[in-house]
């Protein structure tokens, strides 16, 4: 027989909030783990109020977007509401009705795929402050639809606006810079891959997750997100593309942390691994999988070996990435250009770092990204010994031009 799921709702908040077992739920609400058990079970119980209160206060929703049933005999219907219905009436988003709610046809998957597949792709062109409303829009599309499906019909539905919910998690920690924006929207992203039982997806999510701690310099909530992430990955089959990224958002996380000897050690074995993969085999990457490949491995590279101050490797790397990169790559291309300007700067050649950080500057202008300008502030400032030459001033005539300067501030 097959297994029910449970409450993957309660589960998926539970590890998005950094309680990887459900002795650690217990703990923090000092309940037995039996509890926890019956509450992750298919019938979860109503838990008593000031448990309950405990409980939406460390998880950050309600009882029921947690998947528990309303008491009294106001039974929910499982099949018609899901957290993600839940979530869009939470967030303000027009409410889904639990009745007399109409079913789909088999081609609803499709179609709402087809959607975010153009969302994927249109993400390396267009402007993020203008696709973001787009993604969210087509997310609201989901949650309605979602509970009016079944069986491959949902779980189609299901990855596919988890997957949207990602692509808006990411414009906001990446583009945006809303942190706390993308932790709640990216919670949502766990959500839905749950819902849609995609423990690749659930990955991925967890893994974008870990940027937000590393970002700020919390390795040990970085670390702990990275441990679900992999668990999630060992549930696959994950392909090596996919366990490569791993990797590199681990190295990225530990190169934010200061640990770069860790960080390069994690890249030789991303490498590792996509060569073993290469020779013997590998699982097939998923569609969604868009923004990794050997080119971007090699950026994280290039930028942990100049946080390591290993610059003339990192020189090397980063010249090599930019040749390598695809005319699409635009986003990319500003991060590259931005780490090359950064090495110059610490080799005391401020003239070749003003190049690559105006070169930078032209691609922003053209396709904005708020990593990309970060790198160039990060140049600019490790130039403050050079600032009254001439090639600083240009470049400060640049970066504060007017339509730079409101650009920057407008995002």
């Amino acid at each position: 027989m097959v297994r029910p799921p449970g409450n993957t709702r309660l589960k998926s908040a539970r590890v998005a909030a950094g309680y990887h077992s459900q002795q650690a739920l217990a703990d923090a609400l000092g309940v037995g783990v039996r509890q926890v058990r019956r509450w992750e079970s298919d019938t979860p119980p109503w838990p008593q109020p000031e448990v309950g209160q405990a409980l939406t206060r460390i998880l950050g929703q309600d009882l029921e977007s947690l998947g528990f049933p309303p008491p009294g005999g106001a039974q929910v219907d499982r099949g018609r509401r899901t957290v993600l219905a839940a979530t869009a009436a939470a967030v303000g988003l027009a409410a889904v009705p639990t009745q007399a709610v109409a079913v789909q046809p088999a081609s609803v998957a499709a179609d709402f795929e087809n959607v975010t597949r153009s969302h994927r792709r249109l993400y390396w062109s267009v402007a993020p402050a203008t696709l973001h409303p787009a993604a969210l829009s087509h997310a609201t599309l989901g949650c309605a639809l979602l509970p009016e499906t079944a069986g491959q019909t949902r779980q189609r539905t299901a990855a596919a606006l988890a997957e949207t919910w990602l692509l808006a998690g990411r414009i906001e920690f990446f583009d945006l810079r809303d942190a706390a924006r993308a932790q709640q929207t990216l919670l949502r992203a766990l959500q839905a891959a749950g819902e849609a039982d995609d423990p690749l997806l659930g990955a991925a999510v967890l893994a974008h997750t870990a940027f937000i701690p590393g970002w700020a310099g919390d390795r040990d909530a970085a670390v702990e997100r990275m441990v679900a992430a992999r668990t999630y990955a060992r549930r696959g089959p994950a392909s090596v593309e996919l366990l490569a990224w791993l990797d590199a958002v681990e190295a990225e996380c530990e190169t934010r942390c200061g640990h770069t000897r860790t960080a390069l050690h994690l890249i030789q074995h991303a490498e590792d691994v996509i060569a073993e993969g290469s020779e013997y085999g590998s699982p097939e990457c998923p569609e969604w999988l868009d923004w990794f490949s050997l080119v971007r491995l090699a950026a994280f590279k290039g930028n942990t070996q100049l946080k390591a101050g290993h610059l003339p490797q990192a020189r090397e790397t980063l010249l090599e990435v930019l040749d390598a990169l695809e005319p699409s790559e635009e986003k990319q291309r500003t991060v590259v250009l931005g780490d090359l300007a950064a090495v110059e700067a610490a080799a005391g050649e401020p003239e070749a770092a003003c190049g690559y950080a105006v070169r930078a500057l032209d691609q922003l202008e053209r396709t904005w990204y708020a990593m990309g300008m970060d790198r160039v502030r990060e140049v600019r400032r490790a130039l403050v010994p050079h600032q009254h030459e001439r090639c600083v001033r240009e470049l400060d005539d640049r970066l504060y031009g007017w339509s730079t300067t409101v650009s920057a501030l407008a995002r």
